[in-house]
C-alpha cells in the first residue's frame, strides 16, 4: 500500500475530523474492554476453576502463561506496528484472543487451560503492543490526547466495574467455563468498529524493513527462561535443571544486548534505557504491575478461601478496585495537565497505593465488608493515578520514531512484573499454607488428612468441604475444625503473600523521586501517514 502525503490535523493535536475520532476510538475502547474484562474476570473465577479441574500446583501458571506469552508478542507487535501501522495487527489480535477465549471455555484439564491461556497472551500480547500506541498516533498533543482518553478510562470503567461481580455471578450461576465465552460478543464488537473505523496509520515507509528476527529469539528464551526459574527455585532449589535455566536466561539477556547494539533496526533499542526519564518509567511500570497482579489474582483467593465468601460476593468487595483504577485515571485526566509538576501524581498514588497493601495485610474475617471496599477503593484510586501517567510520560519522552516500543516497553514490563507478582506471591503462598496446614495436623494428631487438605482448592468449594467432614464424621472425628484450621493457615499465607507486594509498593513510592521533570507538549506534532 502506497503512503498518501501526511495527514493535517483537523483541529489542534488531532489528525482525525471529529466523528471518525469518535469511531475510532470506539474500536480502540472495545478492544481494551476485552482485555480487561479477561483479566478481572478470570481472576475472580479462578479459584472456582482450580476446584473443578484439580491443579492447585498450576493455580499461578493460569496467570503466568498469559503473561509469558503476551510479554514477549507486546515489543515484537510493538516494533511492527512502528513499521507497517498498526491496525493489521489488531485485527489479527482479536481474532487470536476470540479463539484462545472458546479454547479456554473448552478446557478439561488445568494443562488444557494453561495452554490456551497461552495462545490468549499472545492475542492479548498483541492488542497491548499495537491498540495503546494508536491513541498516540491519532492525537499528537498531550492534552489533546488526555482529554480523549476519558473514553478508554471510561471502556475500562465498564469492563472493571462488572468484571469481578459478573465473574462471580456467571462462576455461581452458570459455571466458570462461562467466564471466557463473555469476550465473544465484546471481541466481535471491537472486530467490527476497527475494520471500519481505525485508519491504517504509519509513521515511515516500511519499504527494506526487516524484523529482527535473532533479538525476538533471544528475547523469548531470557524472557522464558526468567519465568521458569521463577517457578522452580523455591520448589527444587538450586538443582541441575534450575542452574541451566538461570545459565540461558542470562546468556540470552547478555546476548541480546550486545545484538541490539549491533543491528540497524533493533527489537529493543538499548538506547531507551539510558535515557533517564524513562529508565524510571520503565521500573515503575514493572513495579505497579507486580503489586496489581498480586492482589487481582490473590485477594479473591484470600477472601473465597480465607474468609468463606462467596465468588459473587468476593466479586463484590473487589469491583471498587478496578472500577477506582477507571475514576483515578479520569479525575487524573483533569488534574495532572493543570500541575506545574505533573510528577507529583506519581507520588499521590504510589503512596495510595502502600495504604491499600497496608489495610490488605491486617485484613481479617471479622474485618467489615464496607472497610475492604474502601481498602479497595483506594488501591484503584492510586493505580489510576500511576498507570495513565506512566504511559502518557513515556509517550512525551520516548519521541514519534520510537512511539510504538516505548509504549510496548512500558506495557511489557508492567506484564514482567505481573508475572514476577504472580509467581513469586504464588510461590510464597502455596508453601506457606502447606507449612501451615501440616502443624495445625500435627498438633492435632491428624496428619493422615493431609492429602485431603494440603490443597486449598477444598476451601473454595463447599461440595468437597461437606463430603471431608461426612468422611471425618464416619471416622468418628469432627472435620470442622480441621476446615477452620486450614482457612486460618490461607489466610495467613496469602497475608504473606500479599506483604511482598507492599514491600514493592514502598519501593516504588522512593523510586518516583528519580523521575525528572516532565512537560506535556502542546500543539500538533508531525502526523503519520496514511496507508490507502
Amino acid at each position: 500500500m502506497a503512503p498518501t502525503p501526511p495527514l493535517t490535523p483537523h483541529s489542534s493535536g488531532q489528525v482525525l475530523p471529529f466523528r471518525q475520532s469518535v469511531m475510532a476510538m470506539l474500536g480502540v475502547c472495545f478492544v481494551t474492554m476485552m482485555v480487561a474484562l479477561d483479566q478481572t474476570v478470570v481472576g475472580t473465577a479462578l479459584p472456582t476453576v482450580v476446584a473443578e479441574l484439580k491443579g492447585f500446583d498450576l493455580y499461578a501458571w493460569v496467570a503466568t502463561s498469559y503473561l509469558l506469552t503476551s510479554v514477549i508478542t507486546v515489543p515484537v507487535f510493538g516494533r511492527l506496528g512502528d513499521y507497517y501501522g498498526r491496525k493489521p495487527f489488531v485485527v489479527a489480535a482479536i481474532l487470536v484472543f476470540t479463539l484462545a477465549s472458546v479454547l479456554c471455555g473448552m478446557a478439561n484439564s488445568m494443562l488444557f487451560l494453561v495452554l490456551a491461556r497461552a495462545l490468549q497472551g499472545i492475542g492479548g500480547g498483541m492488542l497491548v503492543g499495537t491498540a495503546f500506541a494508536c491513541i498516540p498516533d491519532l492525537f499528537p498533543d498531550a492534552h489533546v490526547r488526555l482529554q480523549w482518553q476519558v473514553m478508554l478510562s471510561s471502556a475500562f470503567g465498564i469492563a472493571n466495574a462488572v468484571g469481578p461481580s459478573l465473574g462471580g455471578f456467571l462462576t455461581e450461576y452458570y459455571g466458570w467455563r462461562s467466564v471466557f465465552y463473555v469476550n465473544l460478543p465484546v471481541g466481535i464488537l471491537g472486530l467490527w468498529f476497527v475494520v471500519r473505523h481505525l485508519p491504517h496509520l504509519r509513521q515511515t515507509a516500511h519499504e527494506g524493513i526487516r524484523l529482527d528476527w535473532p533479538g525476538v529469539i533471544l528475547i523469548t528464551v531470557a524472557l522464558g527462561g526468567l519465568q521458569l526459574l521463577v517457578e522452580f527455585l523455591p520448589k527444587d532449589g538450586l538443582s541441575a535443571t534450575v542452574a541451566l535455566l538461570a545459565v540461558a536466561s542470562i546468556v540470552a539477556f547478555v546476548a541480546l544486548y550486545h545484538w541490539e547494539q549491533r543491528c540497524a533496526q533493533p527489537l529493543l533499542p538499548f538506547e531507551m534505557f539510558r535515557n533517564p526519564s524513562l529508565s524510571a518509567l520503565f521500573t515503575l511500570s514493572l513495579f505497579s504491575g507486580f503489586t496489581l497482579f498480586a492482589i487481582l489474582f490473590y485477594a479473591p483467593l484470600l477472601m473465597q478461601g480465607g474468609f468463606g465468601l462467596s465468588p459473587k460476593d468476593a466479586g463484590l468487595l473487589i469491583t471498587p478496585m478496578v472500577v477506582c483504577i477507571t475514576v483515578g485515571s479520569i479525575i487524573n485526566g483533569r488534574i495532572v495537565t493543570r500541575l506545574p509538576n505533573p510528577n507529583a501524581m506519581l507520588y499521590i498514588g504510589n503512596a495510595l497505593l502502600t495504604l491499600s497493601c497496608v489495610g490488605m495485610v491486617l485484613t481479617h474475617r471479622w474485618t467489615s465488608h464496607s472497610l475492604i471496599a474502601i481498602d479497595m477503593l483506594v488501591g484503584g484510586l492510586g493505580l489510576g493515578f500511576v498507570m495513565p501517567n506512566l504511559t502518557v510520560f513515556a509517550q512525551e519522552v520516548s519521541g514519534r520514531a520510537n512511539l510504538g516500543i516505548a509504549t510496548a516497553l512500558l506495557q511489557s514490563l508492567r506484564m514482567i512484573g505481573g508475572m514476577l507478582g504472580t509467581a513469586l506471591v504464588g510461590t510464597l503462598v502455596t508453601h506457606s499454607y502447606l507449612s501451615g496446614v501440616r502443624a495445625s495436623l500435627a498438633a492435632s494428631g491428624a496428619m493422615q488428612w493431609l492429602p485431603k487438605l494440603d490443597d486449598p482448592q477444598i476451601l473454595v468449594n463447599p461440595q468437597a468441604q461437606k463430603s471431608f467432614i461426612d468422611l471425618l464424621q464416619q471416622a468418628g472425628k469432627n472435620g470442622e475444625p480441621l476446615i477452620e484450621a486450614a482457612r486460618l493457615s490461607l489466610v495467613a499465607a496469602v497475608h504473606s503473600g500479599l506483604m511482598l507486594g507492599l514491600v514493592v509498593t514502598i519501593i516504588s513510592l522512593w523510586w518516583v523521586r528519580r523521575v525528572p521533570a516532565i512537560r506535556l507538549s502542546r500543539g500538533a506534532k508531525v502526523s503519520p501517514q496514511m496507508g490507502e
